[in-house]
């Protein structure tokens, strides 16, 4: 049996939330919201600060990792090169330059309605990134339901890739072994069939 296997798009991916596209995020640079300071001075803007140049990465192992950093402590257990996708806009934008597996969390919603996080969307809108892409690993929360890793589901349906593993929160140690083996046996596979 392959460590990792692609799985089936679940129900949910047929319905609204899967034929939906991918939003933007053009209007979360665009937001200019003043935020008084404590002594009383001048409102300060927190808008989106002029962009760095992209940061490019020839990483076959992309993630996400919010705040809470679980899926940024499962992909330290591979012990595999990664490139992690920019929590805040103010950071310089990822840029894939190889093929890639994309490892991305799920949250919370109803339906799908935001399950895939914004940053995301923000990377795989960005047509090179989004050409590259050859697989998806989701994250996720067996609290969720029916939503459990739909981010990935989501994404594997939008780029036409398979969905390849599910875990939960940070994984186990039996999750990190079958990923390990098999994006080594997926990344030999595809070799193989450009040959």
């Amino acid at each position: 049996m392959a460590a990792l296997t692609t799985t089936e798009s679940r129900a949910a991916t047929k319905g609204p939330a899967a034929t939906k596209k991918l939003a933007t995020t053009e209007n979360l640079a665009s937001k200019d919201r003043a935020v008084a300071r404590a002594d009383g001075g001048e409102a300060v803007s927190t808008a989106a600060p002029e962009q760095a140049s992209p940061e490019q990465t020839h990483s076959r192992l992309i993630y996400f990792s919010s705040t809470s950093e679980n899926t940024a402590r499962f992909v330290a257990k591979l012990g595999v090169e990664a490139a992690r996708i920019p929590l805040y806009l103010r950071d310089a934008p990822l840029e894939a330059c190889e093929p890639y597996v994309l490892v991305v969390p799920t949250y919370g919603g109803t339906g799908g309605e935001g399950s895939v996080p914004k940053q995301v969307i923000r990377f795989l809108n960005n047509p090179g990134n989004r050409a590259l892409v050859r697989g998806v690993i989701g994250a996720g929360n067996t609290n969720f339901g029916d939503n459990y890793c739909m981010a990935g589901d989501i994404i594997a349906a939008k780029c036409n890739v398979p969905h390849l593993y599910r875990f939960e929160l940070m994984g186990t140690p039996e999750d990190v072994s079958r990923v390990q083996e098999g994006l080594e046996e997926f990344w030999t596979r595809l070799s193989q069939t450009k040959q």
